[in-house]
Formats: structure tokens, sequence, C-alpha cells
């Protein structure tokens, strides 16, 4: 019995039902029809359903999420590469179609339908993108094949001379593999060297030849278990300039990449950063950086491998044996880099031995450079390695028991992982949190506007932000800790794209003594001391160090009933949270800053200088603008030299000052003096009322 042709799957996205029924009439024949009735479910089934889907039928205007919403998402996954998409609307304005096609959509279709013309563009797409699919799979195959072949060739080659010298099958993968780490995290440092993904591949294969020209040495003294003789370890130093010269007399390929950085580390990979190498005592970069990275891979691997003349160091001791400079001088950012990824060195060369991953890694290089360059898709092995990696990616995630989320700001979706979902009795995709039902149960308006404007108060630098607050899991609130970092552009000037997180169910008794007392000490609002706290710690300071000059500044926003009345109380906490960062970062590390109440904040500080241009340097670093809102401040300052250290006579006469200033206008600041005394009895109920 002869099985049925399986039938390619479309997926028809408009929240018409007559408009999918129209479609699905004309198109099932010859298609599997899936629906989706607004923009979430089309991303939805997009994601579930993957490379089994042949088409999308994407309408414009949809509720929730509209169809250039589902592109950009498209976009942003880079399913639009594999997955062909034709617009549906009745709108045809130019505008409308160089969007879409900007988008990548492939082909726009205009309603009211003409079923041959939907059939016959359908089909021919589903066509173009398969032949084209085919191809790419067939040259992808072949890079593979080619990159695989070279790849055995060298092998070969270096493992002649490995048999000679007697050292270790693994040294050349090992040394290729130092290379191509400390290559990615030198890239990801500078952009010094100029170094590509492409370079990465070419060094790396390189490497493999560093030590070609030990094949002209004397196998006596390659493989003497001893010290060398002076005459001996001349003539072994001879093997980097014959590498060189072997590479720089072959007749032909003297133009190739591979041959002219294969020369560059042949020759140079024992120079040395302080000129103490050999065999042109180079110094600096004048070294290539092909060859200063090679030098490093060989010596660490050298010293981790067991060799004819010594045993094996642990890999701890080789780092430091490094670090100390023990093997000789290198590139300072080259040993910052070696640092950073120490930890990883054992787990990657020890998983290499597993897996061949020299192979893995090049196909990998060469993809990165081909997405790159936007000259071909994935083939067929790359989208089932991308899908394994998401498969691990949730298995994971799904093992770590923690709730982990994604959030992209436009279109605004939250995606949570499957095990997070069903944690938290939702949906894995939320469009629009803030107006969602689910979002409102589980966390509260209140707390997703607080997060929401921490995220987008960081900055690329800085752009981790914690938020603490019950949350519902599964009708029982518990005290959460929310962990998120910020997603920005890499493009200037730098945009805030949305943010990847956890929440972490705080269980753990002395986290949840930490959380506790965060919240019994700071300001929920601001993440300042509270003033309660402040002043406990003010006190202690005085009492515990009574000489010191102290001065305790009290100031408040100018206006700030305006903020909120014009553009609401969310749009005025965000007001305060910007001034609390603001003043955050213009106070010193002793310096004490807390919020007293309302819009009402204090700075306690010791002082051994001038005070005024300290107070100056606060005072003006408060001002500015945040968003449509002009930010001024009104502050107090008192001394404790002039008015003693009981905190609640600086705090009153600090407060004294401060009304002065009001008084007087508003938007500078005053120190305390003795004409102030009976200031705040005098002081009128409309003058209170006024900010």
């Amino acid at each position: 019995m002869v099985e049925a042709k399986r039938k390619q799957k479309i997926l028809i996205a408009d929240d018409s039902e007559m408009n999918r029924s129209i479609l699905a009439d004309m198109l099932e024949d010859e298609y599997e029809i899936m629906e989706a009735e607004n923009g979430v479910q089309a991303v939805a089934a997009i994601e579930k359903y993957g490379v089994d889907l042949s088409l999308v039928l994407l309408d414009i205007v949809m509720p929730e999420m509209d169809g250039f919403g589902v592109l950009m998402v498209m976009n942003e996954h880079n399913w639009i590469e594999d997955l062909p998409v034709i617009m549906i609307s009745a709108e045809n304005s130019p505008a409308y179609i160089d969007r879409a096609y900007e988008m990548g959509a492939t082909d726009f279709i205009v309603r009211p339908f003409n079923e041959m013309v939907v059939r016959r563009r359908a089909v021919n797409t589903i066509l173009l993108y398969a032949k084209q699919k085919k191809l790419m799979g067939m040259v992808a195959d072949q890079i593979y094949e080619n990159e695989k072949r070279s790849n055995m060739m060298i092998d070969i080659l270096s493992h002649i001379v490995e048999f000679r010298n007697g050292e270790s099958g693994w040294h050349v993968r090992h040394v290729h593999t130092l290379t191509e780490l400390l290559l990615e995290h030198l890239i990801e440092k500078t952009d010094r060297y100029g170094v590509s993904q492409a370079d990465i591949s070419t060094i790396s294969m390189a490497s493999a030849l560093h030590d070609i020209g030990k094949i002209a040495i004397d196998e006596k003294i390659l493989n003497k278990p001893g010290r060398f003789t002076d005459e001996e370890f001349e003539i072994m130093k001879t093997h980097s300039a014959i590498g060189g010269d072997l590479l720089r007399d072959l007749p032909l390929y003297q133009d190739e990449p591979l041959v002219k950085c294969a020369f560059e580390i042949c020759r140079w990979h024992h120079e040395r950063y302080d000129g103490r190498g050999y065999p042109d005592g180079l110094k600096g970069d004048e070294i290539p950086i092909s060859a200063q990275i090679v030098a490093l891979a060989d010596v660490y691997d050298a010293l981790t491998s067991e060799r004819c003349y010594k045993k094996a160091f642990s890999h701890e001791v080789a780092v430091q044996m490094i670090l100390d400079g023990k093997c000789g001088s290198f590139n300072p950012l080259l040993m910052e880099c070696l640092t950073d990824i120490a930890d990883q060195l054992p787990l990657e060369l020890s998983q290499e031995e597993i897996l061949d991953e020299n192979n893995r890694r090049s196909l990998h290089n060469v993809a990165q450079e081909m997405l790159h360059h936007a000259e071909l898709t994935a083939s067929e092995r790359t989208l089932q390695l991308l899908e394994k990696e998401r498969e691990k990616y949730s298995f994971f995630a799904t093992m770590s028991k923690e709730i982990q989320f994604e959030y992209n700001a436009s279109p605004s979706i939250l995606t949570l992982t499957p095990w997070s979902a069903k944690k938290l009795s939702a949906n894995e995709i939320i469009a629009e949190p803030r107006k969602s039902d689910s979002v409102k149960n589980i966390l509260g308006v209140e707390n997703w506007e607080a997060l929401s404007a921490k995220l987008r108060g960081t900055t690329r630098e800085n752009p981790v932000v914690t938020h603490d607050c019950k949350i519902d899991f599964q009708g029982e609130h518990r005290w959460s800790r929310i962990v998120a970092h910020a997603m920005w552009t890499l493009e200037e000037p730098h945009e805030y794209q949305g943010a990847i997180g956890k929440v972490i169910d705080i269980h753990d008794t002395r986290l949840k003594l930490d959380v506790l007392e965060q919240l019994a000490t700071h300001d929920r609002m601001t993440g300042l001391l509270n003033h309660a706290s402040a002043k406990e710690q003010i006190v202690g300071r005085m009492a515990q160090k009574p000489d010191g000059a102290y001065a305790l500044a009290i100031f408040d926003l100018d206006h700030f009933k305006m903020a909120n009345d014009t553009y609401g109380h969310i749009f005025g906490d965000q007001v305060l949270q910007h001034t609390a960062e603001k003043l955050r970062q213009s106070i010193r590390g002793a310096d004490i800053a807390a919020r007293v109440g309302g819009d009402e904040f204090l700075v306690f500080l010791e002082y051994t200088e001038d005070l005024e241009p300290i107070i100056e340097r606060i005072f003006h670093a408060l001002t500015g603008r945040f968003e449509e809102f002009d930010i001024s401040v009104s502050m107090g300052v008192a001394r404790a030299d002039l008015v003693g250290t009981d905190y609640e006579t600086l705090f009153h006469c600090a407060d004294q000052a401060l009304y002065t200033v009001k008084r007087a206008g508003r938007g500078h600041y005053r120190f305390y003096d003795d004409s102030m005394d009976k200031m705040l009895s005098v002081i009128s109920p409309i003058d209170e009322g006024e900010n």
C-alpha cells in the first residue's frame, strides 16, 4: 500500500474568521491549514511548528499584535529567513506595501481574494523557498565537507610532527581550541586588532601548523628526556624559522590567508612581548596577534601535558605560572583573556577529547560568517543543531526550577519557559503584559510598572536590576526576588529593547532574612535608606567619631505635585526613582543618603575640605530634566560644628534652612544660620501646601 504524501502546512493569521475560511477553502485541497486569529497566536504557532510550516498568510490589522509586529518577531528570531510570508490586506497603500517588503515579506495580496491568484502565489512561493533551501543545504554541505577535508589533512600533517616529537596526539587539537577561545574573548574585549569571525577560523586552523619546523630537528634532540645543552637549545630554536621558510617557499598558495597566517604563527610563536623571544626578537605588537595567541595557547598546553622530560602541571598551577611570568612575557590583554576564561578551560579540553569539537567549531565559525554577510541561510543540518540547542536550553530551564522569562519591549511580549508558565498557571507567550489579566493576577500592575521603570532606567554598562515583591504561585502569594538584565541595541543611540530574567522564590532562610532586612531598612520605591535606618546610622557615626566635621542636607523637589497631577502618579514615581539614582551617583561611598518621605530626601556627609563645593556639586547633579518634567530642588544644609551633634537638632536646623529657601522662591540651597531660628513658627499653611 502506497503511503499518502504528507501535505505541507500553511498558517493563516487573520482576525476575521470569514477571511480565514475563504483562504482555507482555496488551499485546503493541497495543503494542511492551520489558523491563528491574532498576531500572538501566530507567533506561538510559528515558534511551536517551526520548520514544519511552509508558508504564512499574514493579515496586517489584527488585535493584540498586528502583522508588522509578527514580522518584527520573526526577524528578531531569524524565522523570516526560512519561512516565507505573504501579506494579505484590504489596505494597498504604497507605505504599507513598502514596509511589508522591507521587513521580509515575500509577496502581498490585496483583498478581495482571487482564488487563482492566491493559489498560484502560494505554490510559487513555497516552491521558490524549497529550491532555495535545497541549494543552500547543498552549498553548506559542500563547505562542511571542504572544511572537514582541510582539517583532516592538517591533522595528518601535524600528527606526523607530533609523532616524531613524542607529544600527545591531542596537542594540536588543544592549541586549536585554546586559540579559538582566546580569540573569541579578545574580540569581546576590544576591536584593536580588527579580528573577524572569519579570522578566528583561519587563525585557529593555521595554529595546527605552528611546529611543522620540528620535522627538520634531529629526533635525539626532539625527544631528549633531560635538559638541553646550550648547543642543543640553539638547534631546537631553529624550528620556528624553518617552519616559516617551509611555508614561504611553497610554490603555490602564497596569497591564501591561511598560508600567510600559518607563516606568521610558525615563525613568530616563540617571540615574547618584552622582546626576549626568538628568532627575530620582535617586541609588543610587532608580533602578529595570531602568533601571540598561539604562543600563549602552546605554553598552556605544554605545561598541562605530560612530556618525556616532565610531568604534567595542574590547570591551576599552569595558569599561575603564566600569570607570574615564569614562562616568558605575554600581552597583558591576552593575560586578562586567559584569566577570564581560566575556569572553563579544563571542561572545554576534556569535552574535546570526547566529542570532535574541532569540526564542530569550524563549521560554527563558517556558519556565523555566512549569516553575518546574509549570503546563505541555514541548511537542514544547521536547523537540527539549532533545535538541539533549543531543547537543551528548555531542559536546563526546567531542571533549574526557576521562573525564567524574556520580555520584548516593542512589540510588547512576555515569553515564559514551559516550566515557568506551568508554575504560574499562565500562557507561555503574553502580549501586552501591562494589560494582561495573567500579569495583573500574578504580579500586579504596580510591580510590573516598578520593574519596567527600573529596566528603562538602566544603561548598557549597568543593565542588571532587582525587584522584591509578592508573586502568586498558583494561589499562594510568596515573597520573591526578580533579577532582570535589560537588553539594549548595539548601535548608537542605544535603545532599550526589553529584558531577560528570572524569579527567585525566597524560601531559603538566609536569603529571606536578607530581603526582609532590606525591606525593613530601605525605601521600597527608590532603594535608598528609609529615614529611621538613616537616622540610626548617622547617630552611630557621630557617636563613634564625635570630633568629625559633619553636615546634613535636606532637599525636596520643586513643584513635584505638578508632575503627579499632569502626568500621573506612575510618572511621579519614576521621577522619584530618577532623582534617587542621581543622588546615588553624586555622593561618595561613605556618605549616607535616604528618602525621608514623599519627595523629601536627606544626605549626611563628613568633610575635610571646604563644604560648599561638595554641596554645590550634589545640588547641580540633582537638577535637570526627566522626560517631559524639569527637575529643580530646594536644599537646606546644617553643619554639626555650628549646631551640635544631636541628630534632632541637626535635622531641625537643616529643615529650617530648607524652608528659608522655599520662602525665597525655591531652586537654590542655603546653609543654616542663627537668623532662621524661628522660621518654622511663622510659615503659613499655604506655604506648606505649595509644593
